[in-house]
Order: structure tokens, then sequence, then C-alpha cells
């Protein structure tokens, strides 16, 4: 289910602050984007890539990768046809982007405390 409140509560700030329509527009405009999750944590997106959710564990992390990169490695579709060969390998990038994004996440919290 999308989520619609956004929308209507960026239309109503925005006339509101504004006091003309554009403002609510532009307010819709906004909450759309709050809505679409455009403005969301890059690390949610990163989580749900691998289908886990933000609380997910280091080990959990590592086990789906594991698991999603084992099916998408372009050397494993190397017989396919070729849009499947495509697909596998932007799925791969996709895949070892995420994952590098989370790991440096990861370890760079641990450098900074030490």
């Amino acid at each position: 289910m999308q989520r619609w409140y956004g929308k209507l509560l960026g239309f109503i700030a925005g006339w509101l602050l504004l006091r003309h329509p554009a403002g609510g527009v532009i307010g819709a405009i906004i909450g759309h984007a709050f809505d679409a999750g455009w403005l969301a944590p890059r690390s949610h997106k990163d989580h749900a890539v691998f289908g886990l959710g933000p609380d997910a564990s280091r080990e959990e992390i590592d086990q789906a990768y594991r698991k999603l990169i084992s099916q998408y490695h372009p050397d494993r579709v190397a017989n396919a046809a070729p849009e499947l060969r495509e697909q596998a390998e932007v799925r791969a990038a996709e895949l070892n982007a995420a994952y590098d994004r989370l790991r440096r996440g990861r370890d760079g919290r641990k450098r900074r405390r030490r």
C-alpha cells in the first residue's frame, strides 16, 4: 500500500506557509518525495536490496549477500541468454555496491570509535 498522507500534509503546509495555491503545489511535490522514499536514508535502501530490515545483524547481511551473489554472479549465468546475462550483471553490480556501502559504514564506525 502506498503512502498518501505526505502529499496531503505537504499541500496543506505549503498553502498555509506561502498563503498561495502555488505553495500548496510545492508542498505536495515535497510530500510526494517523502511518500515515494526519495529522501530515505541510503542505508535503509541498501538493506532492502538484500531483503532485510535496517536492524539486520552483520551475519544476516553477509549471509544474504553470499546467497544472492551466488545466484546473480555473471560467471554463473555465462551460458544463459544475453538478456538474462545483462540482468544478472546489473543485479550483481547493485548487490556489490550495496554491500560495499554497508561494509564501509560498519568499518568506518569501528575505526572512529578506537
